[in-house]
């Protein structure tokens, strides 16, 4: 099946449980009014048409389709006690390693202690910081991610996020992650003067490309041909017409020049006009 086809089928689906949810009364009759928006803002938003029965799943529904999803997935396999002691004697051996500087031996030794104990999350905030020691900031930012979806509420990986998009001037994304971890951690002094510096780099970062866009850039103006200066004569050998342009005195002259009356008069000679 195409993947539209499917993504079609799966808005459906949802709007289609929505509106069955309503008509069961398992939704309050105060949000029923919203739900119906929601569906209809779905419907709008997939193409979908939410009359088209040809697009449902029934007799399934996706209540029934998630249920048998967690029926058939692999439940998780607990970590014993021993391998629990084992990856925490593993993640010491990689503190060691981080203080004594061997960032590729502690990176090995917290991979260890991970596989070990996959659902630890400090395991992978500290991988992490070993990966910003050796310049990988985008596995870094990795495992910090991992990390939190493991514990939503461990500040110091969006710390470590933060720092590895600051490293890879993603200043937005550093400064998201830094606010993030300071709702977290209100009173940490280091988050909040690395989100200072960060929000200073991305309004510095965002002034700059302003002004990129509206300044035309020296190597993109008119090129002047070999033979000459377009309606100027060919400039004598040894003379660089670019290196005049630069000189603030004879700019400085040529604007005396401009704004002279007799010269602007010869200007508006038809003759020299055309020259």
């Amino acid at each position: 099946m195409p993947e539209s086809q499917l993504t079609k089928k799966l808005a459906f689906a949802i709007c289609e449980y929505l509106s069955d949810s309503i008509k069961a009364g398992t939704i309050k009759e105060d949000d029923a009014e919203g739900i119906e928006v929601a569906i209809q803002c779905i419907g709008e938003a997939f193409g979908v048409d939410v009359s088209d029965r040809d697009l449902s799943i029934k007799p399934d529904t996706l209540a029934s389709i998630f249920e048998k999803h967690l029926e058939s997935a692999p439940a998780k396999k607990a970590v014993s006690p021993e391998d629990q002691q084992k990856a925490e004697a593993l993640k010491g051996q990689g503190n060691k390693a981080m203080a004594e500087r061997k960032y590729k031996e502690a990176i090995d030794l917290y991979t260890q202690a991970i596989a070990l104990h996959p659902t630890n999350a400090v395991f992978y905030g500290n991988r992490a910081a070993a990966y910003s020691q050796i310049g990988d900031h985008s596995k870094a930012v990795e495992d910090s991610k991992q990390a939190l979806q493991i514990d939503p509420d461990y500040s110091k990986a969006y710390s470590r996020m933060a720092h590895g998009y600051f490293c890879m001037n993603k200043y937005a994304e550093a400064v998201d992650a830094y606010e993030k971890g300071i709702k977290l951690d209100p009173t940490n002094e280091s988050m909040q003067k690395s989100l200072s510096v960060a929000r200073s780099k991305l309004a510095s970062s965002t002034s700059s490309s302003e002004s990129s866009r509206q300044a035309t850039p020296m190597d993109e103006s008119p090129t002047v041909p070999a033979g000459g200066t377009g309606g100027l004569p060919s400039m004598p050998p040894g003379m660089d017409f670019a290196s005049m342009l630069g000189n603030p005195q004879f700019m400085n002259m040529a604007s005396q020049m401009m704004n002279n009356p007799a010269l602007s008069g010869l200007m508006d000679n038809p003759h020299i006009a055309q020259m």
